[in-house]
């Protein structure tokens, strides 16, 4: 039977009392701090263009956030559309952390911005994909690749959009796979602060996981990141039926989306109303450590979801070296120049761009190209290069029966 936790009523009266007062979280960001890496007369705030609606909208309309309609989430190569794609996921985890941070009396404006961005950075095939590519660059380079990471790349460098470093840092530190009991504000000093952690983390990996946002806001979105995910991601095994029948043990959260989510939020605004941390109660955080360890064990690392992995890591590799070859010989004709230099070269994003982009290491400019990919076009540009490979990837159709041959 499904069970759904309310708000205490002491809460819920204080916090009536407090919008109808006018009160909001004295921990909430006040966008009069924010900073911009260039300070641009274009982009300051206005009465009608905050500063954080500003970063939002600028994210919305790079080239890169359409992308995310075909990349996975978790479920590669099926034609599903009630499947969640990557571009769902962003507006599921935007969703919840407004609410949450709505509740709390946070600046939702900021929120918004973060969770809009937080993976546009990520691969074609979903972490499957973070993980090859990652492996691929460092074997050339010696360096990282992590979503999060590039994610910030991508808003910062490839299209120089002039972002808040409060929307910038909360994207770098959003990693929702590593969860803490307990989320409190790291303090940032400026972009160069920023900047030097993120190169310590492009050169150790591990180092990821001690990055921490520097606003509430920031830290909403890290934890909203998992409740967004850990239920939905449930539905979409049921739906796609690539698992045949599975049922999810209740860890005390509940065992459907509807329910994982609403009572890991009421949860977290019961513990976290107009604090300097974010947290749920202990009973909480364990089931949801529970739960997720569970969607590990039986949903990410099925048969049936990794099938494809060997065929996908060698179609890339080859992709990889591929492309890397053309840009060391200079083969204007290769997609590497025609349909990924040759785009950011637009005067627009040429302008404004610290560095030239042609002028960028060639296995950046290969890291950079794939990982835009979307996993169509991946495919795509796989068979236009190598149109004799035995390597190919087939798709489960709509009646298919749900599970890989």
């Amino acid at each position: 039977m499904a069970h759904y936790e309310t708000l205490s009523e002491t809460l819920c009266i204080r916090m009536e009392r407090d919008r109808a007062e006018g009160r909001g979280s004295p921990f909430a960001f006040d966008d009069k701090r924010a900073l911009r890496r260039d300070p641009n007369p274009h982009d300051e705030a206005t009465v009608w263009r905050p500063v954080f609606i500003r970063d939002a909208d600028k994210i919305l309309n790079c080239p890169y956030y359409s992308r995310c309609a075909d990349k996975t989430q978790v479920f590669s190569l099926y034609k599903n559309d009630d499947i969640t794609r990557r571009s769902l996921h962003i507006q599921l985890v935007s969703r919840t952390a407004r609410t949450v941070g709505r509740a709390l009396g946070l600046n939702t404006e900021l929120i918004e911005a973060i969770a809009l961005g937080h993976d546009i950075g990520h691969t074609p095939f979903g972490h499957t994909g973070e993980r090859f590519l990652d492996e691929l660059y460092f074997s050339h380079t010696g360096l990282h690749f992590a979503h999060n990471l590039h994610s910030v790349r991508v808003l910062d460098e490839i299209f120089p959009l002039n972002l808040t470093l409060q929307t910038l840092d909360g994207i770098a530190a959003h990693n929702g796979e590593l969860e803490l009991d307990e989320y409190r504000p790291a303090p940032l000093s400026g972009f160069s602060e920023l900047d030097a952690r993120l190169q310590a983390c492009r050169a150790d990996t591990a180092k990821i996981a001690r990055l921490v946002p520097c606003t509430l806001e920031g830290c909403v979105v890290r934890i909203c990141d998992i409740i967004a995910y850990l239920g939905k991601d449930r539905h979409d095994a049921e739906r796609s039926k690539a698992l045949g029948e599975v049922h999810f043990a209740d860890m005390g959260i509940g065992t459907i989306n509807a329910e994982i989510v609403n009572n890991l939020m009421v949860n977290l605004i019961e513990n976290s109303y107009f604090t300097p941390w974010l947290k749920l109660d202990e009973k909480h955080f364990a089931a949801l450590r529970a739960a997720k360890r569970e969607n590990y064990a039986r949903i990410y690392r099925h048969e049936n979801v990794k099938n494809a992995d060997d065929t996908i890591h060698a179609m890339m590799a080859e992709l990889y070296e591929k492309l890397l070859d053309d840009l060391n010989k200079g083969q204007k004709s290769s997609p590497v120049f025609r349909q990924h230099i040759d785009y950011l070269q637009k005067p627009y994003y040429a302008k404004h761009r610290r560095l030239p982009y042609p002028e960028t290491e060639h296995n950046l400019i290969v890291l950079d190209y794939i990982a835009s990919m979307t996993d169509d076009y991946f495919v795509d540009l796989y068979a236009y290069l190598f149109p004799k490979s035995s390597l190919h990837l087939d798709y489960v159709g709509y009646f298919d029966g749900g599970r890989p041959a």
